[in-house]
């Protein structure tokens, strides 16, 4: 194997590097999603059936972390995380002295889970969960994965925020019983677009070490201006995007004001990135602001969604 020195196995490991592996940390953006989609599940229906929720939710879980499993594996084999361009102490393939064969072993167990999880869902919903599930799973596994993997691409923002904003919550919606049309499609793409930009961040701060490994992201196409370019865009149009949809009725109309403060937290947050510059030394706490805008929206979108449900739609 690639980057694996021969010396390079202990089988232990332990709860930290566990979760560091499949970056627990990182798993409130999909459960994030979920919960959104969930309560706007409820905004529509009144009341949601609970045993597929449960479900539907572990399942979510289980696929984020065996995704980000094989990601730790694949980016460590090819050499994408190495001592010279990784940084981050989370990188335990990389840092201290764990069997990547075990990294593999507990990422296909989570992915066997999620299926059986998958199985017990479309038994009770629908069989067509199995195909839509088999897909997310299969990309999952080939972001990193394969001759030409997702992540090498220019597509992995919109693969990322495809699968973890959009096909996640329209799943979601589908599996709590909510009719799926333009107006459930529309409502998904704020959520694309922040988990793009937290993927424009990552890989903006990687840009260098991509390079140099010969990925093709997005932030390499675009250049270290147009990285910077490209995480406003997708930051603002998703605040844009969103205060329309309040116009329109998609989005309740609590969730203007909201807005408002998010949209100048977010300008705020950008600005220093700007001034700090994207690259590998400030990587942990620009993910922060990226990760932290997505917590915020999704926050916002819940407590807008909930006093909606609560108090309903004002008359004007």
């Amino acid at each position: 194997m690639e980057n694996i020195p021969e010396n390079h196995y202990n089988f232990r490991m332990t709860t930290r590097q566990f979760l560091n592996i499949v970056e627990m940390r990182t798993k409130v953006i999909s459960m994030g999603t979920f919960a959104c989609a969930s309560l706007y599940a409820v905004n529509v229906l009144d009341s949601i059936p609970i045993v597929p929720w449960v479900i539907m939710g572990f399942a979510t879980l289980f696929v984020d972390m065996g995704t980000t499993g094989f990601n730790t594996f694949f980016d460590y084999y090819h050499g994408t995380d190495n001592l010279t361009y990784t940084k981050e102490k989370e990188k335990v393939l990389v840092h201290e002295q764990v069997n990547p064969l075990s990294v593999l072993i507990v990422s296909f167990t989570l992915f066997v889970l999620a299926a059986l999880l998958g199985l017990a869902l479309a038994s009770i919903t629908s069989w067509y969960l199995i195909p839509v599930g088999g897909l997310c799973m299969l990309v999952g596994f080939f972001y990193t994965a394969g001759p030409l993997p997702i992540s090498r691409t220019p597509l992995g923002e919109v693969f990322a925020g495809g699968f973890l904003g959009s096909a996640l919550f329209l799943i979601t919606l589908f599996v709590l019983g909510v009719p799926l049309g333009g107006v459930e499609v529309a409502a998904t793409v704020p959520f694309l677009l922040l988990i793009g930009m937290i993927l424009s961040v990552n890989n903006g701060c990687d840009r260098l070490g991509d390079e140099a490994n010969g990925r093709k992201t997005l932030s390499i196409v675009l250049g270290k201006r147009g990285s910077m370019r490209l995480v406003a865009t997708e930051g603002l149009v998703a605040y844009l995007v969103s205060a329309v949809f309040v116009f329109i009725g998609i989005y309740p109309i609590y969730f203007l004001p909201l807005l408002v403060f998010l949209a100048i937290r977010f300008t705020n947050q950008f600005n220093k990135v700007k001034r700090e510059g994207m690259d590998e030394a400030h990587k942990a706490q620009h993910m922060g602001f990226a990760s932290s805008t997505f917590i915020w929206f999704s926050l916002g979108f819940l407590i807008a969604f909930l006093i909606n449900r609560v108090f309903g739609s004002p008359a004007f």
